[in-house]
C-alpha cells in the first residue's frame, strides 16, 4: 500500500508514459527502477526522481492517510473500478473517503456534468435527472464543482441514492469550501475519490485531469448545461474517446450556457436526451 502512496506522491496523473511503466512493471518494481536511477534525466520539483522518491517517507503517508479515515484503492483490490482500465492513461491508485462500498455500484453510474455557472433551468435538470437515476438503483458521479456538479450530487442525496464525488484536490483539502456541507453529506452514504494524496491543494490542470475519471468510472456521461468552451466537453469527449455514450441536453438556442451541448449534437459526440425514462432506455441494457 506505502508503494502506491509513494507513486501518488512522485506523479500527477493522467500521464500516459509513466501509467504504462507502472502497469508494465508493477508498482514495486517500478519503484526499484527509480531508486537505481534509471529515470535520472526525469525531474521533479527540481529534483530527479530518483532523489525526490529518497525524501519521501510511505509510512509517514500512510499514516496521514489512516488519520483522516480515507483508504486507499489500486487495480489489486477487488474493488477497483475496472472500467478505469479503458482510459490511454488509468491511475496507478485512488484515494478514497466515505464509504467504500460505494464503488460496487460504480460500475453502474452515470456521470452528470456541466457549467459552474447554471441557469435556474439547468439546475433542475440536472438534480431531476440525478434523482431519476438514482431511483432507478443506479449511483451518480460528478466533479463536486459549483452548479451543474452541485446539482448532481444534490439530487442523488434527495433522493436517497448513491453519489461519488471525483475531485481534483485531495480529499481532505476540499475544494470549492463553500460546498464543505454537500461533501460532508456525501461522505455519509456516498464517496469522495481523489488520484492525489489527501492533502494535496487544487490547481486548474488537476480539473481537467480528473475528468477523464469521471468518464472512465461512469457507464454513460449527461452534459446537463455547458458553455461553448466548458470543461465539462473534456469530460463528454474523454468518455466518446472509450467509446461511452455521451448524451446532452438540449436548451435555449440563445442560452450561452447551453452552447457546449449544442456543439456536442452538432458534432455528433453526443446524442440528445430530455427525460430520464428516455436515459434509461438506452442506458438501461449497459448495467451489469
Amino acid at each position: 500500500m506505502t508503494e502506491h502512496l509513494l507513486l501518488l506522491a512522485l506523479f500527477e496523473g493522467g500521464n500516459e508514459i509513466w501509467s504504462t511503466h507502472y502497469r508494465q512493471y508493477g508498482a514495486s518494481e517500478f519503484l526499484d527502477r527509480i531508486r537505481a536511477g534509471q529515470y535520472a534525466e526525469n525531474k521533479r520539483g527540481g529534483k530527479s526522481l530518483q532523489e525526490a522518491l529518497a525524501s519521501l517517507n510511505g509510512e509517514r503517508l500512510f499514516e496521514e492517510l489512516e488519520s483522516i479515515g480515507a483508504f486507499l484503492i489500486s487495480r489489486e483490490d477487488s474493488d477497483w473500478p475496472a472500467s478505469l482500465e479503458d482510459l490511454k492513461a488509468p491511475p496507478m491508485a485512488l484515494i478514497g473517503r466515505g464509504n467504500r462500498e460505494a464503488l460496487e455500484n460504480a460500475e453502474n453510474s452515470i456521470a452528470i456534468v456541466g457549467t459552474r455557472n447554471p441557469s435556474d433551468y439547468g439546475s433542475r435538470i440536472a438534480g431531476d435527472f440525478a434523482a431519476g437515476v438514482v431511483d432507478r438503483g443506479w449511483s451518480v458521479v460528478s466533479g463536486g464543482a459549483y452548479g451543474i456538479d452541485s446539482a448532481a450530487h444534490r439530487g442523488a442525496l434527495v433522493a436517497e441514492g448513491e453519489t461519488i464525488a471525483i475531485l481534483g484536490c485531495g480529499v481532505n483539502s476540499i475544494f470549492p469550501s463553500g460546498n464543505d456541507r454537500l461533501f460532508r453529506q456525501i461522505l455519509e452514504g456516498g464517496l469522495l475519490l481523489s488520484e492525489v494524496l489527501p492533502n494535496v491543494h487544487a490547481i486548474p490542470a488537476r480539473f481537467l485531469i480528473r475528468n477523464r475519471l469521471i468518464a472512465g468510472i461512469s457507464r454513460a456521461t449527461v452534459v446537463v448545461e455547458a458553455a461553448f468552451r466548458s470543461g465539462s466537453l473534456r469530460t463528454a469527449r474523454d468518455a466518446a474517446e472509450i467509446f461511452r455514450p455521451v448524451f446532452a441536453v438540449p436548451g435555449p438556442i440563445n442560452s450561452p450556457t447551453s452552447d457546449g451541448c449544442h456543439r456536442l449534437i452538432g458534432e455528433r459526440t453526443a446524442e440528445i436526451v430530455t427525460s430520464v425514462a428516455d436515459l434509461m432506455e438506452l442506458v438501461g441494457p449497459l448495467a451489469v
